[in-house]
C-alpha cells in the first residue's frame, strides 16, 4: 500500500564528499523504501560536495517554495588556512600562489569589519554561473581562462575569533581570549582561522575567504565549510544520512518533517472563511480585506491554502496549494 503523500521539509546534515544532487536522490530512494512511491522533491540552495551541514529538502507543495528558499539567506562557518591559494579557492584545486605571510589574529578581527555590509566580490572561476551558455567550472576545467564579473551580495554579518557569539562559540580556536584587540594583548600569528558569516544570495564563501586573506596582506583558502543555517532552518534541526537510513526502514517520517509553513516565517497566517478559502483555492482575487499589505498564509482551518499578497485590500494568490485537511 502506497503511504500518503508527504507534504513539508526535511532538514539534511549533508556530510562532506555528497553532492546536494545526490542528497535528493538519496532522500527520493529512503521515501520509495518507506512506502511513498513517487513523491515530488527540491532543495533550497546547493551545497558543493566539499561542504556540510543544513540542506534543506522539500517535499511534495513545499517544493513551490524552494525558490523562496534559494534566495534566502545563509549562515557559515568556515576556515581559511593562510600560506596557499588554490585555484578552486578550496581543497581540492591547485595551488597558484604562496605567501609566508601570517596574519596577527587581532588583525583578522579588525578587518571582519570591512567586509560588513555590501560588498563587491568576483565569484571563484570554478562556480556554477554560466558564461556564454556554459558552467565555469566547466570552462575552467578545460584550463580555458575565465573571467567573471564582480557583483554585489550582502554580508549581514561576519563574526570575527573571540567575539563570543553564540553562533562562533562551537567552532572557537581561540578560547580564553576575550578581546583581541585589547593592545595588551600578546601578538598571536595565525596559520588558520574560523569565522561565522551570515549572508545574502549569491554570496560566495570561498571567495570571501580569498579577499579577506589578500585584505590581510596574505593568500589563503577554505579548508571547512559548513552551512549552519539556510533561512528560518537551523542545524539543531537538520538530520543525518543514518536518521534518514532508518525512515526507509520504518522509523516515522512525521518525526522529522517540518510542515510546509515552517519555510515562511515571519509571514503571518490569516485564517479564511470556507468560501474565500475555495475562491483562493480557484485562483481567484479576495477583496475587502481590511489587513495591512504584504505577504500572508492563507489558510483554512490548520490548513495552508495560498501564499497571497495583499495591496489595498485585495489580495492576490502568489503560490496555491493543493493541499486538504487530514481530519476530512
Amino acid at each position: 500500500m502506497t503511504l500518503r503523500q508527504p507534504h513539508g521539509w526535511l532538514i539534511l546534515d549533508k556530510p562532506r564528499g555528497l553532492g546536494s544532487t545526490q542528497a535528493v536522490a538519496a532522500v527520493k530512494r529512503v521515501l520509495r523504501k518507506a512506502g511513498y512511491g513517487k513523491v515530488k522533491i527540491g532543495h533550497g540552495g546547493t551545497l558543493d560536495p566539499l561542504a556540510e551541514g543544513v540542506l534543506p529538502i522539500a517535499l511534495g507543495e513545499a517544493t513551490k517554495l524552494a525558490g523562496r528558499m534559494l534566495d534566502a539567506s545563509k549562515t557559515y562557518a568556515f576556515t581559511i588556512r593562510f600560506g596557499e591559494e588554490t585555484d578552486t579557492l578550496d581543497l581540492e584545486g591547485e595551488v597558484i600562489a604562496t605567501s609566508d605571510h601570517r596574519p596577527p589574529l587581532a588583525a583578522v578581527a579588525a578587518v571582519c569589519q570591512h567586509f560588513t555590509g555590501e560588498i563587491d566580490q568576483v565569484p571563484p572561476a570554478y562556480s556554477a554561473i554560466k558564461v556564454d551558455g556554459r558552467r565555469a567550472y566547466d570552462r575552467a576545467r578545460a584550463g580555458e581562462e575565465v573571467e567573471l564579473k564582480s557583483r554585489r551580495v550582502t554580508i549581514h554579518e561576519l563574526i570575527p575569533p573571540g567575539a563570543g557569539d553564540e553562533l562562533w562559540s562551537t567552532f572557537a580556536e581561540t578560547a580564553g581570549r576575550p578581546d583581541l584587540l585589547d593592545p595588551a594583548a600578546p601578538l598571536v600569528l595565525a596559520d588558520s582561522v574560523t569565522l561565522v558569516a551570515h549572508v545574502s544570495k549569491g554570496t560566495y564563501v570561498r571567495s570571501l575567504a580569498r579577499d579577506i586573506a589578500h585584505a590581510l596582506g596574505a593568500v589563503g583558502h577554505v579548508t571547512y565549510l559548513r552551512r549552519i543555517k539556510a533561512g528560518p532552518f537551523t542545524e539543531r534541526q537538520a538530520i543525518s544520512l543514518d536518521i534518514l537510513e532508518e525512515i526507509g526502514n520504518g522509523a516515522r517520517l512525521e518525526d522529522h518533517l517540518l510542515p510546509l509553513e515552517a519555510g515562511l516565517d515571519g509571514i503571518p497566517a490569516l485564517t479564511l472563511d470556507p468560501d474565500s478559502a475555495q475562491a483562493a483555492r480557484q485562483g481567484r482575487v479576495l477583496s475587502g480585506m481590511p489587513h495591512p499589505d504584504g505577504l500572508i498564509l492563507a489558510v483554512s482551518g490548520n490548513v495552508p491554502v495560498a501564499l497571497m499578497e495583499l495591496s489595498g485590500g485585495t489580495a492576490k494568490v502568489v503560490r496555491g496549494f493543493n493541499l486538504t485537511d487530514t481530519a476530512e
